[in-house]
């Protein structure tokens, strides 16, 4: 309640009026009872009366009471109704206060100035929450609009240099320049596609306000620009490679950049080039990014119009040089008219004297066909061009073609490529020697498709005015060519058979020796003049052999197909395995011989068995080796025990593998890996004992380590154990690894890596946790220190899904192309499918695998990891 002195003393006074008005009002209760009472004549009008009215009846002077009830009332009344208009104009107050500062906060906003302070009077003031989120919105329009100037300005200043240039070496150049100083980057270079030689070639080259000449090619795939070109995405590095380029300059000395960032120019999905910047900032702004990535499909689109319009102004010239060359031509054509219309005056003139003698040239032809129809020879004239004049009619009966097809190509069209090359090598010297007759021989295919040879001999008449061309004598010498190589065969196997190094021998369907070569004089003992025309009952062959070939003549008489048998002959030293193969022999489908062929494969069986044994050891040693590490190795079972929305997809290329999936439970610390050894099979199993036996040394500790930590003490045990830090150290073995340390009691996973990455899947959106660019293990540098391994704190979230793997499945070769499997496809199968469960990947990634490898070999041991949480 508000006190009397806030109130006033003018509104104080009103109120003590009201309160007079109010007892006056109630007096004339009183009054009016007193009235009545003197009317009756019974009390005197005077004090007196009063007194004596209310000593009669007493209860009057409760009548007394609503002067004051009445008064009280108002005064009450009155107070409350000032102080609730007194508050309502204090809040009127304070609203005129607000409004007028929204008011002046709207006004300045209004003018664009976004800084001003504004102190709200009342937290709910919708007015002026409104006007604060109003100026963080404009706030962030005007940000975005202001770098949406700024890459339009950067556009345009690029695109004016695209405009004035043609030539892609200054082109380049200043494009670049602008660029450099645009983004504030310390060097750049542009690197041109060159689709012919499928290589990135540098054409511009800038840093430090200077211009560098530097000449360099990158194959598709080669270093961080082959790579940003294969991929078709930004490279974006903060953690740039020993190898890198350094930066020199007399105020910074040799420095290397801090960040690098290489934007492919890709138009129409077809590459065009790669632009690279380098930076001393430790990062390379977002904007800048977003610039860069935009800028290059305007760049590309340009550069491929350059090279559209280089290639365009070549075929102009082309053109322009065949326009003029046809210009001459048409003059000399012109000129040959004039000599053509000059000729048809004349051939007229000679067609009337020709007319007159058609009709003997008739009966003449009709002669000549009949003989030449059933000539034993095709004959045929060409022209000084090859092209056919004439085909004789006995071309249906040897060739099985008509004269007329043999006109329309059949002549060159049915000959092999051989057959081809000399009948035009043979046209080629008749015309070189017209005096001289040439014959040659080849293949020719008839209109059934059988296969014929062909001797023909041509002879030059391009200057006898009755034939005028290059006539050709043909005769099919099938059956002489043939009876010509089976002589030259069976010469040629008698000198083999009589060289040879196994024993030859030809028997007769009744066991009769028709030939033996000498080696089966060495193997038998008996003269070869001795066996000749003899049979084997009659020769005194020893009784194994005398009863293979008895058993064998035997079965091939009754079905004639090939037979091999292995003899094991005693001798006085040793036994000696033959290995014999009995032949039929055929004229004309009727079983004339059997040819024995005899090999001595003592030696070769001796080492097959020594093979054999050996590889039965090393077998034996190799599944033993799998065992052993097949029992270190966690049981998936087990670990869904702690885990268990997740899996182990792991497929060893060899019996033992060099990958291997480790775990460890230690308090609430789930330990979890993916280990790839160098190598694989024997040499990559025995380096994963080593890893599996030192992690789980490091993790068994007292104190509790960082997955970073693990992989440090990892790194300097593997170090330790395979001696590469001492002086004379030569072994560069060593592993990488992804390693996950799985807390669910603080919802939090721990992650380091050696050259192997993490996915990390959160509602639908896949991030990924780059692992550091050097492995376990290997020879330390010398001249640079060594940084411990990054580790990175992760909050678990419920759905999140991780995965981790070994380079095994990335690498596989496969698909139509025979390309690698790739990380850009495994993180399309994960961002494309958010909603399958663990397994529902598990079976995802083992089908698709097996799809994409298809018939290629596997080439390394594939490991991959998945958990939900």
């Amino acid at each position: 309640m508000i006190q009397h002195n806030q109130l006033g003393e003018k509104v104080m006074k009103t109120i003590y009026n009201r309160v007079i008005v109010g007892v006056c009002a109630g007096m004339l209760f009183p009054i009016g009872v007193w009235m009545y009472m003197f009317s009756t004549g019974n009390y005197p009008v005077a004090f007196r009366g009063i007194v004596q009215v209310n000593s009669d009846h007493p209860v009057l002077f409760l009548l007394l009471l609503i002067p004051i009830g009445i008064a009280a009332a108002i005064y009450f009344i009155s107070l409350n109704i000032e102080n609730k208009l007194l508050q309502l104009r204090e809040e009127i107050a304070i609203k005129q206060e607000s409004i007028s500062k929204n008011a002046a906060f709207a006004q300045k906003i209004g003018e664009g100035n976004y800084t001003v302070d504004f102190e709200q009077v009342d937290q709910n003031d919708l007015l002026g929450q409104s006007l604060l989120l109003m100026r963080k919105n404009l706030l962030a329009n005007r940000k975005k609009e202001e770098e949406q100037n700024w890459i339009a300005e950067g556009k345009e200043i690029v695109a004016n240099i695209l405009r004035l240039n043609n030539n892609l070496d200054e082109l380049s150049y200043e494009v670049l320049l602008q660029l450099i100083k645009y983004i504030r980057a310390i060097q750049g270079a542009v690197y041109i596609y060159n689709e012919e030689s499928n290589t990135l070639v540098n054409f511009a080259t800038y840093a430090f306000n200077r211009k560098r000449y530097i000449n360099q090619e990158f194959k598709i795939g080669q270093g961080l620009i082959g790579e940003c070109a294969y991929e078709k995405d930004i490279i974006y590095r903060t953690e740039i490679p020993d190898d890198y380029m350094s930066i020199s300059s007399g105020v910074l000395g040799d420095r290397k950049p801090k960040s690098i960032l290489i934007v492919p120019l890709i138009t129409d999905e077809k590459l065009q080039g790669v632009l690279e910047f380098a930076s001393l900032e430790n990062e390379i702004p977002e904007l800048t990014i977003t610039y860069l990535r935009e800028l290059g499909e305007i760049m590309a689109r340009t550069i491929f119009n350059l090279n559209v319009n280089q290639k365009t102004e070549k075929l102009l010239r082309e053109a322009q040089k065949m326009t003029t060359e046809l210009r001459e031509n048409e003059e000399q054509l012109r000129q040959n008219a004039e000599e053509m219309r000059a000729t048809h005056e004349e051939l007229e003139r000679s067609n009337n004297q020709l007319e007159a003698k058609i009709k003997e040239v008739e009966i003449a032809q009709k002669r000549l066909h009949s003989l030449l129809e059933n000539a034993s020879e095709v004959i045929s004239i060409y022209d000084r061009s090859l092209k056919p004049k004439y085909q004789s009619p006995s071309t249906t009966r040897i060739l099985g073609y008509t004269p007329e097809e043999m006109m329309d190509g059949k002549d060159f069209d049915r000959l092999t490529a051989k057959g081809d090359q000399e009948l035009r090598e043979m046209f080629s010297q008749l015309i070189k020697h017209p005096e001289e007759p040439v014959t040659i021989q080849y293949t020719y295919i008839k209109k059934d498709g059988k296969k014929i040879f062909l001797e023909t001999t041509g002879r030059n008449l391009l200057d006898d005015a009755a034939i005028d061309g290059i006539i050709l004598n043909s005769q099919d010498i099938t059956e002489r060519v043939r009876a010509e190589k089976e002589e030259r065969m069976r010469s040629k196997m008698q000198a083999l058979s009589e060289n040879s190094v196994d024993v030859i021998v030809r028997v007769g369907v009744t066991g009769k020796f028709f030939y033996a070569n000498p080696m089966f004089e060495n193997f038998t003992g008996l003269k070869v003049a001795e066996v000749s025309n003899k049979t084997i009952n009659e020769v005194g062959l020893d009784e194994f052999l005398f009863e293979f070939f008895k058993e064998s003549i035997k079965k091939i008489k009754f079905e004639p197909e090939k037979l091999n048998a292995e003899l094991t002959i005693p001798s006085d030293e040793d036994e000696r395995i033959m290995s014999f193969n009995a032949i039929p022999e055929f004229n004309e489908s009727e079983l004339e011989s059997i040819l024995f062929v005899g090999h001595d494969i003592t030696d070769a069986k001796r080492i097959e068995r020594e093979i054999q044994d050996k590889n039965r050891k090393i077998t034996e040693s190799i599944n033993y080796a799998e065992r052993i590490q097949s029992s270190i190795l966690p049981n998936t079972r087990f670990i869904r025990d702690f885990l268990p929305k997740s899996f182990i997809y792991y497929v060893p290329r060899d019996v033992v593998s060099g990958d291997f999936p480790w775990f460890f439970h230690k308090g609430d610390n789930i330990f979890l890996a993916a280990v790839d050894c160098t190598g694989h099979g024997v040499p990559g199993a025995l380096l994963s004992f080593i890893g599996y036996f030192i992690l789980n040394n490091v993790v068994d500790h007292d104190r509790e380590l960082t997955a970073g930590e693990v992989l440090d003490q990892l790194h300097y045990g593997v170090r330790r154990t395979l001696k590469q830090d001492m002086a004379d150290a030569n072994a560069r073995d060593g592993m990488d690894i992804a390693l996950c340390k799985i807390n669910l009691k603080n919802q939090k996973v721990d992650y380091a890596g050696a050259h192997r990455p993490l996915y990390l899947l959160r509602k639908g959106e896949l991030q990924e946790f780059k692992g550091d660019r050097k492995a376990i293990g290997g020879i330390p540098h010398r001249n640079k220190p060594e940084t411990s391994f990054t580790n990175y704190t992760l909050d678990i979230q419920k759905g999140d899904k991780l995965f981790f793997f070994s380079d095994g499945l990335p690498d596989q070769i496969g698909g139509e192309e025979g390309k690698k499997y790739g990380p850009p496809r495994i993180r399309e199968i994960i961002t494309v499918n958010p909603d399958f469960s663990m397994e529902d990947y598990h079976r995802y990634f083992a089908g698709d695998y097996e799809k994409w490898k298809g018939n290629y070999k596997q080439i390394d041991d594939i490991l991959l990891i998945g958990i939900e949480f």
